[in-house]
């Protein structure tokens, strides 16, 4: 992929967000320098940043190559893997090689900060309210750790070396000013700080992390410019058992207990977004390790993390045992300041295997029974039957049964690449398990572009950054919680990709003022819920998926309930099959398609709303033929700037579009819904010239007494069913119309294989016919 491509295709809002920072007034604190107050402003629409204070420029690779400290090479393939191309699993990170010299001054330097701790009274304190043990004087027990009084230069202010080194490892930063006594005055990293090492594979300091001993919101962790090393050291190469932490401090906490050190290596990570390439790397190259132990924080973000990471261990060696240590209070350190050290060995031996549900306890795969390792990504999709071997490794991911939904509702979330994103609504019953089935899907997804939601108030989307909600996938896990002012917003992000809201803002001054504020939203959404015949606004937006509520479907689902209780189903293969197709979304480039069968097949004419439904169903003929990019006929136009590329649609996407859209042209036809249908048949079948009570139809559907009043009430009031009798004396049903929807799934089956045969027929004919005209290329039109 060409530079000039990435850099139109990624956007500097999809960096930031990757990196989750979020600007304030455009404006961010710059990783080049000590930034107390945000001097770098970023520029959306125009992609680039600068930082006032520095004057550090450039655009998204730019960014990519200072923030993540890599050489411009690997820069680049950290941005197409953002985008979504293919790149190496291992994005190296440009480590500078510290010559001795360096490293000899870090740990000079170091000694400096340990005494400048044992001589701080204000640290000290700091450090014993953390229940940090600092190694003090003849204390070689305590902790590696030390305190930068801001001094560490003042005593050898002529020793212009000092300065000099300083400088060059950020200890130090040039303000270009003189101070008060007329001399240079520096900029100092970490002042007033506690102070902990980080050590590369020789176990030589190579940078320094600082904590703030006083709680500053604004800046309360300093890490050394160029950043390398790890807290609170590479682990032994015959490590067995690593226990990784959210933060350093937590790190060093779990360091003072005498068992757990001797017993486990232990590596920090830096924050929940911080299990960056070097450690990754480090782990690869633990050849006797067995298990790696999660001991992040105890709040959504430190289990979203454990979650992310979990699978992407699992990438690298899917025999580890992953784990996950569930802590009482918000993290360690402050476990540890309200329970005595013993209460993490009765955590980590109550630890609990993340692939396993509420079970302690590990798959064994013996050497006899291999496992079947899947193909290359793209290989994958450049096979011929890619959408029926997708629909097994989605099954495989743990969505049982729901062939033609499952494969419908993850071409409406992958959809949230393209120009024009596709919606759904599952509906059902209560336990019908809607919820569980989009919450798969959403697993399947890069979780990094899944926001779930399972409430939305009725002004909080309007309240999102410009670009926070492009090209994401909304989860909404109950469409029955919202109210219609949240319902309205949804409809019109839908619709038209943006919301515009006049707000008012305090300026500078404080006065306040109105602004205009957008919020762009190009997502894909699914989303559930129990009464379907509610929502008529967003139904007409969406594509309406009924789930199965057979008894067949029920026996497999609970099959596999109990096959999965019994150990029988392997949770490592499941969750290696999830990272598999997280990898093909990943693979997908977004093309634009053009469909020379648009005008040849079309909808029946009973269809409700059927201008949308036209533009749904042809939109999911271009998602099939995205979806097949690697084996469709690429060409360029010559109108287009530059001959833009496109995709040429084959009968066979608008085959597998009639099938996997059949049922949801149905439940557009059809007056009921897609639970009330399902409970109207049985209905149907067990009575139909007989009247039945309340009690004989909950012995037939075993639906509970709410549930079941709702639906026949609700067939009732549509003349489906007659009521008779009083309320006093309980009512008795009788089926009133008995209409033939199989009949209507028959004519529309049949209509749309007579469609489908003559294009097929048409493009048969224009092959043979030499120089054929259009005319013999495209049938006219068919109406069902």
């Amino acid at each position: 992929m060409e530079i000039s491509e990435i850099k139109n295709r990624l956007s500097l809002s999809e960096v930031l967000h990757h990196y989750n920072l979020q600007p304030k007034n455009n404006m961010l604190k710059c990783f080049h320098h000590e930034d107390k107050k945000p001097s770098m402003q970023v520029n959306l629409e125009k992609n680039f940043y600068k930082c006032h204070s520095c004057g550090k420029t450039g655009d998204v690779i730019q960014f990519i190559e200072d923030f993540e400290n890599l050489d411009k090479h690997n820069a680049i393939l950290k941005a197409q893997s953002l985008i979504g191309s293919e790149v190496p699993t291992m994005i190296k990170p440009k480590i500078e090689n510290k010559s001795q010299s360096d490293t000899v001054f870090l740990e000079k330097i170091f000694k400096t900060f340990r005494k400048g701790i044992y001589n701080s009274n204000p640290a000290k304190e700091y450090a014993e309210k953390r229940n940090l043990k600092v190694a003090l004087g003849e204390n070689k027990e305590g902790l590696e750790i030390g305190f930068n009084s801001g001094q560490f230069h003042h005593g050898e202010r002529k020793d212009e070396e000092l300065i000099k080194k300083s400088l060059e490892a950020g200890l130090l930063i040039d303000k270009g000013i003189l101070g008060r006594t007329g001399e240079k005055a520096f900029g100092i990293f970490a002042n007033k700080c506690l102070i902990f090492p980080l050590r590369n594979k020789e176990n030589e300091i190579v940078s320094f992390y600082g904590r703030s001993i006083f709680e500053n919101k604004e800046a309360k962790h300093f890490y050394l410019r160029n950043r390398s090393g790890i807290y609170p050291a590479y682990p032994k190469k015959e490590t067995k058992k690593l226990i990784l932490t959210e933060a350093i401090i937590d790190c060093a906490s779990l360091l003072q207990i005498r068992q757990i050190k001797e017993n486990y290596s232990l590596i920090s990570c830096f924050g929940t977004n911080g299990l960056n390439e070097e450690i990754l790397q480090a782990i690869k190259e633990l050849k006797n390790l067995e298990e790696i132990i999660f001991c992040f924080d105890n709040d959504k973000a430190g289990k979203t993390a454990v979650e992310k990471y979990a699978n992407q261990l699992l990438m690298v060696n899917y025999k580890l045992l992953i784990t996950n240590v569930e802590l009482p209070n918000k993290d360690i350190n402050e476990t540890l300041q309200l329970h005595s050290e013993e209460i993490f060995l009765e955590l980590l031996e109550n630890r609990k295997d993340i692939f396993l549900s509420n079970e302690n306890k590990k798959i064994i795969v013996t050497e006899a029974e291999p496992r079947a390792e899947p193909k290359n990504n793209i290989d994958f999709l450049k096979q011929k039957n890619l959408l029926q071997e997708l629909n097994k490794l989605i099954e495989k991911a743990g969505i049982i049964g729901e062939e033609n939904s499952r494969l419908l509702l993850f071409l409406i979330t992958i959809s949230y690449l393209n120009k024009s994103p596709l919606h759904g609504i599952v509906q059902g019953s209560s336990g019908s398990g809607k919820t569980h089935i989009i919450s798969r899907i959403a697993d399947l997804m890069p979780q990094e572009d899944v926001l779930r939601f399972t409430r939305i108030t009725e002004s909080s989307l309007y309240n999102w950054g410009e670009f926070d909600l492009f090209q994401k996938i909304i989860i909404i896990e109950d469409l029955d919680g919202l109210k219609e002012d949240a319902l309205y917003a949804l409809r019109e992000f839908i619709s038209n990709q943006v919301l515009r809201s006049s707000v008012t803002i305090k300026d500078k001054k404080g006065n306040n003022k109105s602004s205009h504020k957008i919020v762009k939203g190009q997502f894909s959404s699914l989303s559930a819920t129990t009464k379907g015949e509610l929502y008529e606004d967003n139904m007409n937006r969406s594509f309406i998926i009924a789930i199965n509520e057979s008894e067949e479907q029920t026996e497999k689902i609970i099959s596999y309930q109990n096959r999965r209780n019994a150990g029988e189903i392997d949770r490592n293969e499941q969750e290696k099959a999830i990272g598999f197709i997280q990898k093909l979304v990943r693979n997908l480039k977004h093309y634009e398609v053009v469909n020379p069968y648009a005008t040849q097949i079309q909808l029946p004419n009973n269809v409700k709303n059927k201008r949308r439904l036209n533009e749904m169903f042809q939109s999911t003929i271009k998602q099939i033929t995205l979806l097949h990019q690697y084996q469709r006929e690429i060409s360029s136009s010559s109108s287009s700037k530059g001959g833009e590329q496109y995709l040429v649609t084959e009968i066979e996407d608008v085959e597998n579009a009639v099938e996997i859209l059949f049922e949801s042209i149905i439940l557009k036809i059809d007056e009921l819904d897609g639970s009330l249908r399902q409970f109207f048949e049985k209905l149907k079948k067990a009575f139909t010239d007989n009247h039945f009570t309340r009690f004989d139809a909950m012995g037939i559907t075993g639906f509970k007494k709410t549930q079941l009043q709702f639906y026949l009430n609700e067939l009732v009031r549509l003349e489906y069913l007659k009521q008779i009798g009083f309320a006093n004396k309980g009512f008795k049903y009788k089926v009133s119309y008995s209409d033939n929807i199989q009949k209507v799934r028959k004519d529309l089956k049949e209509a749309f294989t007579k469609q489908l045969e003559e294009l097929k027929l048409n493009a048969t004919e224009h092959k043979r016919t030499p120089n054929g005209s259009e005319t013999n290329a495209k049938a006219q039109p068919m109406t069902i």
